[in-house]
């Protein structure tokens, strides 16, 4: 979890990680597929959340929590019980990919929740051990939601 000293949040997350997570290419596979990009306003995920009646969206994942690189069968788990965990909360899903665009780190399964409020994104992304989430508000502009 992020602390705040002198009203800046500071991170634990270290900064090669944290530049990853920016470079990243977070892919909503819907037809067409949209690549959100951090701080990036993205007309197609507008296009998405209107079309859904939303006015936000997360874009989470379960695999590698803390940044450590787990076994795909570890990962398969622990994203089927995201999937389950968000289906019991009621919330629709659109499967996602986090892609680093070097290829250095593998594709992480992902879900695009339209409409999941910020609370309630931290609360699953924490649940599931992440750094971090992402994040849109009404404005469809993705952002970097720091966790540790």
């Amino acid at each position: 979890m992020s602390a705040a000293q002198g009203g800046i949040a500071i991170s634990t997350i270290d900064e090669a990680t944290l530049l990853a997570y920016l470079r990243t290419r977070y892919r909503v596979l819907c037809d067409p597929p949209i690549t959100l990009r951090i701080g990036e306003r993205s007309a197609a995920l507008a296009a998405l959340l209107h079309a859904r009646g939303a006015d936000c969206a997360a874009f989470l994942t379960a695999w590698n929590p803390r940044g450590d690189l787990f076994m795909a069968p570890a990962n398969a788990d622990a994203q089927r019980a995201l999937r389950a965990e968000l289906a019991a909360g009621g919330h629709a899903v659109v499967a996602g990919i986090g892609e680093d665009p070097d290829g250095h780190w593998p594709g992480e399964d992902s879900v695009l929740v339209p409409g999941l409020g910020y609370a309630e994104a931290v609360a699953v992304a924490e649940a599931f051990g992440q750094n971090a989430l992402v994040w849109a508000g009404a404005d469809a502009r993705p952002q970097l939601v720091l966790l540790r």
